[in-house]
């Protein structure tokens, strides 16, 4: 049997893919069309052609499956029911055979904090509000080897959030500069997403039940620290401006807007010491300044 993975063709899916054929797993993805099916076949693994919000479908992927890795999602306000949906579904598929089934959450529910760990409080901007009550169901479930990752913000191959940054607006004038994400004074935890995708992995292999796991590197950059990087390689001498709460949700919209603007740390020591997880990829700041997101 093999693992079934969503989210084979997205940004963190493509990478746990990857990761899993690298060690020789045998993996069954659930794609969209026959496009996204050649892509992950190329791999060397097997794809089905349909939609996850076929029930019956997805339950017997699952059913026939070692277990699940889920992390597909639609980024918009259908996540919720999506979400929810997908987990129905698939714990119909599991139930009572303890496979394990690894869920993505997302480290933005914690709001803001100087030192976020698995036991830090929920506080979520209104963006990702939704998350906190399928998450406590994916806690609780019976039957099933559940874990929840929750990923920092991912970066890698010039992908992912990363990029509101490197192509975020330039001023004009003799001295034009980039523009920040507000002052620039907040942090942002980060994740190579190469890294994350072995945590996915670990995770499945020897996570226990009901656990919960931050994917997080331990680099923390300031915004500023991330603008002067993407305004180094753009040719602009580190030249940055911040802007206004107003301004960032015209930009971005409030919901995106406020989740970047959340002052968030965390070293993500939970996976190192309980999984053996060792994170060792660039940092983003180098990707801004003079990797896949330069140029």
């Amino acid at each position: 049997m093999a693992i079934f993975l969503t989210g084979a063709s997205g940004f963190i899916g493509s990478a746990v893919l990857r990761a899993l054929r690298a060690q020789g797993r045998e993996v069954v993805a659930l794609v969209r069309d026959e496009t996204k099916a050649q892509a992950v076949e190329a791999t060397g693994a097997r794809a089905v052609v349909g939609t996850l919000t076929d029930r019956e479908l997805v339950e017997k992927l699952a059913l026939e499956s070692d277990g699940v890795i889920h992390t597909a999602s639609p980024g918009d306000e259908t996540s919720a029911a999506f979400d929810d949906a997908v987990v129905t579904a698939v714990f119909a598929g599991l139930e009572g055979s303890d496979k394990p089934y690894v869920h993505t959450g997302g480290i933005w529910v914690y709001g803001s904090s100087a030192e976020i760990t698995e036991r830090s409080p929920f506080d979520p901007p209104a963006l990702t509000a939704w998350r906190v009550p399928i998450e406590e169901r994916v806690l609780r479930a019976s039957g099933v080897k559940t874990t929840i990752i929750a990923p920092a913000v991912v970066f890698g191959h010039g992908g992912g959030l990363p990029n509101v940054i490197a192509q975020a607006p330039r001023g004009s004038g003799v001295a034009p500069a980039l523009q920040l994400i507000g002052s620039g004074e907040q942090h942002w935890t980060t994740v190579f997403v190469d890294d994350l995708a072995e945590l996915y992995v670990l995770a499945f292999d020897l996570a226990d039940g009901g656990s919960y796991y931050i994917g997080a590197s331990g680099q923390n950059p300031t915004v500023r620290e991330l603008g002067e990087a993407a305004a180094a390689a753009a040719g602009l001498d580190g030249r940055v401006e911040p802007i206004s709460t107003a301004q960032v949700h015209e930009w971005l919209g409030e919901g995106l807007g406020d989740a970047l603007l959340l002052d968030q740390q965390a070293t993500g020591s939970a996976a190192r010491i309980d999984l053996g997880w060792e994170p060792n990829g660039p940092t983003l700041v180098e990707e801004l300044r003079s990797g896949s997101y330069a140029g």
